[in-house]
């Protein structure tokens, strides 16, 4: 079951830490979706061409979608110390990457995972968040004479009114908190009100 609130970021952050010779800059990026993260990523690759490696992790939605990549360096030395650092976070819908250049000197594979893990972590506690609390549109048919009774249920933000229309019964279309969504139902049951089943998922910025 989805929680009732998630934290996505506010903005973007960065970090940089460097290991015999080795520079590490970690970026923190919002990304709604898997194009956003790619397009991201193809824009600090980009931008940093002449690093060694450009390595990275994401997680997606609710419930979270993850994926990351080493880009190059051994195995499990990269993508996941940096994907463990995005979970620890709890952050959704944000993408970490670490840009590397190397400085001459091999670190072995505990020193690559110190070091990814380290840039991703210092960056993730400098990005700003806010709390995405979730919601659900309802549809809600109802007699005529019971649609003021509908429209007193609304308590901004919690349960708002996105649309509504009139013909032999009332149609209103109503955006409700998760929080708040097992209350409003009852209290439409006792109007009289039709809520259909198919209640599409939303989400909104609080």
């Amino acid at each position: 079951m989805s929680p009732a609130t998630h934290d996505v970021l506010a903005g973007g952050a960065r970090a940089e830490v460097s290991d015999r010779g080795s520079r590490f800059l970690a970026l923190v990026v919002p990304a709604a979706d898997e194009a956003a993260a790619q397009r991201a990523l193809r824009a600090i690759e980009a931008e940093h061409d002449d690093a060694t490696h450009v390595c990275w992790a994401w997680r997606l939605g609710v419930p979270a979608r993850e994926r990351s990549s080493d880009a190059g360096e051994p195995g499990g030395t990269a993508g996941l110390p940096i994907l463990r650092a995005l979970q620890g976070s709890a952050l959704h819908d944000a993408m970490v990457a670490v840009v590397r250049w190397y400085g001459g000197t091999n670190l072995g594979r505990g020193g690559l995972v110190r070091a990814y893990g380290r840039a991703a972590r210092e960056a993730l506690a400098a990005a700003p968040r806010r709390a995405i609390v979730a919601a659900e549109e309802l549809v809600v048919e109802v007699a005529l004479e019971r649609a003021g009774g509908v429209k007193r249920l609304l308590r901004p933000p919690h349960v708002e009114l996105l649309a509504e229309s009139y013909a032999e019964r009332a149609r209103l279309v109503l955006r409700v908190e998760i929080t708040h969504s097992q209350e409003l139902r009852r209290s439409l049951g006792d109007l009289g009100a039709v809520v259909p089943s198919d209640a599409e998922p939303a989400g909104d910025p609080r």
